[in-house]
């Protein structure tokens, strides 16, 4: 059982999410992701959602002395999860399911990737079996970008921090009512 902090989950928020705020290019991705849901399918929501889940919840990112360093709030506020991912290993340190909790003795670590983050479904009540090793933020941001550049959608959608707006490259008809409501 993840050892999370008790709902609501303020230390969650602010020792998590907040700081990585201070960081141009975590900030950077996180808009890369919101813009790329402007005008998305249902199933590319659901892409950006894992890619999500994989990244700002639950992301790692090489340090500069090699180790991995936790970036993702969900892993920055449980001490226990954090531990969980973080740890060195030898590489002979076997995989596997422990006996007492049935928990993986060791997560696998895979290099990030967001076409491979977005199909790869993730537990919300224990400790994540799979996390996604960026080399870098600015890696993680320039992966991220290239990722939502190629995704379907109706229109493109920049964000211009000089004026605080949204720049969408073509006409877009604003839906009226419930999406699928014949009543007019």
């Amino acid at each position: 059982m993840p050892l999370y902090t008790p709902e609501p989950d303020i230390c969650h928020e602010l020792l998590g999410h907040v700081p990585m705020f201070v960081d141009r290019d975590f900030c950077d991705f996180s808009q890369e992701i919101g813009l790329a849901s402007l005008g998305a399918s249902d199933e590319d929501i659901l892409k950006l959602a894992r890619c999500y889940w994989h990244s700002v919840e639950f992301g790692l990112c090489r340090g500069e002395d090699g180790t991995h360093k936790a970036y993702g709030a969900g892993l920055l506020s449980s001490f226990g999860e954090l531990e969980y991912a973080c740890k060195e290993r030898s590489a002979d340190e076997p995989y596997g399911v422990g006996e007492e909790d049935g928990m993986p003795l060791r997560p696998v670590i895979k290099p990030w990737d967001p076409a491979v983050a977005a199909a790869q479904d993730f537990p919300i009540t224990t400790y994540q079996p799979v996390y996604f090793l960026a080399e870098s933020l600015q890696d993680a941001k320039l992966k991220m970008r290239k990722y939502c550049e190629d995704l379907p959608r109706p229109f493109f959608a920049l964000y211009n921090a000089q004026t605080e707006t949204v720049f969408i490259d073509r006409p877009v008809r604003r839906a009226r009512g419930i999406p699928g409501d014949s009543e007019k």
